[in-house]
């Protein structure tokens, strides 16, 4: 077997994800810092300063255990699931020139077909794949998955989370004050709660004033992260697919995309059986298409048609 100098590289993508993720970084660590100064009067610095060491434990070998089993749901593979798996490891990293042993092959209990890449080290699949898809068909999904780690996406997305959490916990808690004001609106503080929302509608317009570029990044970031992630999975792809691993994938896309639309038959029919009225009916297809623009903008995942054609040069070769 011959090792690649470069085991892991760091791609555009995974380039900006990072940067993608820098005003929620910034938002977390004053955040942090500010309740630091608040516990401990003169130690803010010191608070933020160890908040930025932790991100060092998201490529911990037991932290990242730990997030795989308790926040990703999955369990180390049985013996008779790993003898099926290693053999496949082995020949996917062979190819690539990569050390295999560096990862960690995890189950997922999902009856989906399904695979992912986690934290610095974590390869995990779902047991439906392990069992419904062949040996050359599994081995391309693992390909792909290496591809996200040895390309910098997975670290670099489990990054950006990390030093968002803060943030996100804090808007958390203020959707949640906003949700209690407005139920105390319509009780019967009813004047005082529309003057407090007053207040803060001034406020927040003369914030958003001030601070018009910030606030604009932070609303476009979540569609352009979405866009980024979709073309990490389209270089996921390229990598397997030079591997020699192009038409296994593209068979397990085709078999996703049968999939996807036969749960989507499915619903269709469920909601076509609703004794609702024609009024309802008609109003129904337009928050579809509305919901399914948006979602497609915000999907992490291209659609099985933009993959595939990036994968049709791959399949000529044949």
């Amino acid at each position: 077997m011959h090792l690649a100098k470069r085991q892991r590289t760091f791609d555009i993508t995974a380039m900006a994800q990072l940067l993608l993720q820098f005003p929620s970084f910034l938002a977390s660590l004053a955040i942090v810092a500010v309740l630091a100064q608040l516990l401990f009067p003169g130690m803010g610095w010191l608070g933020g300063l160890l908040w930025l060491a932790s991100g060092a434990m998201a490529f911990h070998r037991p932290t990242e255990r730990a997030l795989a089993r308790h926040l990703l749901n999955l369990r180390h593979p049985s013996p008779r699931e790993l003898s099926r798996l290693e053999p496949l490891w082995r020949a996917v990293t062979a190819r690539t020139g990569v050390e295999g042993r560096a990862y960690e092959l995890w189950i997922e209990d999902s009856d989906h077909l399904n695979a992912l890449a986690a934290a610095g080290h974590i390869v995990g699949v779902t047991r439906f794949s392990l069992e419904h898809l062949s040996d050359g068909q599994l081995a391309a999904v693992l390909a792909h998955e290496l591809g996200h780690h040895v390309r910098g996406h997975a670290w670099s997305s489990l990054l950006g989370q990390w030093y968002a959490v803060p943030g996100r916990l804090v808007w958390a808690g203020v959707r949640k004050l906003i949700r209690l004001v407005t139920a105390i609106g319509r009780g019967r503080m009813g004047f005082w709660a529309a003057v407090l929302l007053l207040v803060t509608g001034i406020a927040v317009l003369l914030v958003a004033l001030e601070y018009w570029f910030v606030i604009l990044t932070l609303a476009t970031a979540p569609y352009l992260l979405a866009a980024v992630t979709r073309r990490a999975e389209v270089r996921a792809d390229h990598h397997a697919a030079a591997a020699g691993f192009g038409p296994m994938l593209a068979e397990v896309l085709h078999m996703m995309q049968a999939a996807d639309q036969e749960s989507g038959l499915v619903m269709a029919s469920a909601l076509s059986g609703c004794g609702k009225t024609a009024a309802m009916g008609t109003r129904t297809p337009t928050r579809a298409r509305t919901q399914g623009f948006l979602g497609k903008l915000l999907s992490t995942h291209p659609d099985y048609h933009t993959r595939l054609h990036h994968l049709a040069p791959y399949l000529k070769q044949r």
